[in-house]
């Protein structure tokens, strides 16, 4: 299948990390041109080097997702080192533990700033963009089972901000569909990352048994569907949050 995605230009957020490198790196194999945000920017630039191996264009921003000028230089430099910004694919975020009487309020804000706030800041910035410019563009905001059932072991200021992108995608798509801009999200389930090997070296079980596969997804698994939802092959899709849980969330 082509996926259309060659000689698009496409910025990953936190996309040095497992899930994020995993798009980066499968987008550069379909031909697409990447810059890759992060706040960690030595890694960052490793992804981007293994993309630059498979012959694309491809850079290392880093990026502070709490900051609004930030948020929206990162759409603004990669328009300036690529010449547009055809893909957005939301998918940085923090997933902090503390029980709902424990949280910081400073952790509060902290985890709505990445994991809601930017998305929001990114996809106003790269909407306009390409409204002015009259291109077609995807959007994909990466979110997560919890928006819908909640968390279960002390993350209720990640599950509340994930909701929040769910809905909020739903509300661009209508804004910008009418000018070729798709909008969608991938609620995840259990992934295999750094984010969580803790957690999972703890208590595998627990999670597991919560998912009808009966195992952790890894990375490229989710990331497969991640670069179908931002390609040509996806042009009626929009709108909408694809479940990749496993079978964790069954609707």
């Amino acid at each position: 299948m082509d996926l259309q995605l060659a000689g698009k230009n496409a910025i990953v957020t936190g996309g040095a990390g497992g899930i994020g490198s995993a798009i980066c790196t499968l987008l550069a194999e379909e031909g697409a041109n990447v810059v890759v945000s992060d706040l960690a920017l030595e890694r960052a630039e490793a992804v981007a080097e293994q993309c630059r191996v498979k012959g694309v264009r491809a850079h290392a921003i880093h990026t502070d997702l709490t900051s609004p000028a930030d948020c929206a230089a990162l759409v603004d430099r990669t328009a300036q080192l690529l010449g547009s910004a055809d893909v957005l694919v939301n998918n940085a975020g923090l997933w902090p533990t503390h029980l709902v009487t424990e949280i910081p309020l400073d952790e509060w804000h902290r985890t709505i700033d990445v994991n809601l706030t930017a998305v929001f800041l990114t996809c106003q910035r790269f909407v306009a963009l390409n409204v002015a410019q009259k291109r077609k563009a995807k959007i994909l905001n990466v979110t997560s089972q919890a928006a819908f059932n909640g968390s279960t072991t002390g993350h209720a200021h990640y599950a509340a901000a994930k909701a929040g992108v769910v809905t909020f995608t739903i509300s661009l798509s209508r804004e910008v569909a009418s000018k070729g801009i798709n909008v969608n999200a991938l609620a995840l389930g259990m992934v295999a990352t750094a984010m969580n090997r803790d957690v999972l070296a703890a208590d595998r079980a627990y999670y597991e048994k919560r998912i009808q596969i009966g195992r952790i997804a890894q990375p490229d698994e989710v990331a497969r569907f991640a670069v179908f939802l931002v390609s040509g092959a996806a042009d009626y899709f929009t709108g909408a949050t694809y479940d990749a849980t496993g079978g964790m969330m069954s609707r």
